[in-house]
């Protein structure tokens, strides 16, 4: 009888933890870009001031990313210009897949998927889906580069219809908070 409890109190706790499997948390790869960054920029539309904020919303069932692009002013654009964009990533399911949209203030609309998210979590590639605004047959890739703990590096690559992938943009920031 003594041993019967025993057992009892012993495999009843084990038991009731299997069956309350803790649900692996889906945004556990993206979680070092939470927060703040600031940076700088280059590439065809000149050199940047960058401001980009990633934070999970709706009860943490999407990330939303803002970024500001300031471009100083240039031979080809004497008055500068400000890019604005805001995205959501979100974790598609059906597709085991994470697809990041983004939405620019030129009026561009572009769905991306994720390609790769290595085990060791250090470079992250997503690929267009859908480009809305844009001649049809343009591809777009956004890969992020993990340097160190508060820096990454952000390339944003275009293709027209027919042609290979060409950086279009570099950003590099580093984290404020």
């Amino acid at each position: 009888m003594k041993r019967r409890l025993l057992l009892t109190i012993l495999f009843i706790p084990l038991l009731a933890t299997g069956q309350q499997t803790p649900k692996a948390d889906v945004w556990q790869p993206f979680q070092y870009f939470l927060g703040t960054w600031t940076g700088t920029g280059k590439g065809n539309p000149g050199i940047s001031q960058l401001e980009r904020e990633y934070k999970l919303v709706l009860s943490g069932k999407f990330i939303s990313v803002n970024h500001k692009s300031v471009y100083q002013p240039q031979e080809k654009n004497p008055k500068g210009e400000t890019h604005e964009d805001w995205g959501f990533v979100s974790y598609d399911r059906g597709r085991k897949t994470y697809v990041l949209r983004q939405f620019h203030v030129e009026g561009f609309v572009t769905q991306y998927r994720s390609e790769t998210i290595p085990p060791d979590g250090k470079t992250f590639v997503f690929t267009s889906e859908t480009i809305e605004n844009i001649p049809a047959g343009y591809r777009a890739r956004e890969t992020y580069r993990i340097v160190n703990n508060d820096e990454f590096v952000e390339v944003f690559e275009l293709a027209a219809p027919g042609k290979e992938f060409a950086v279009y943009s570099e950003n590099h920031f580093k984290r404020r908070k």
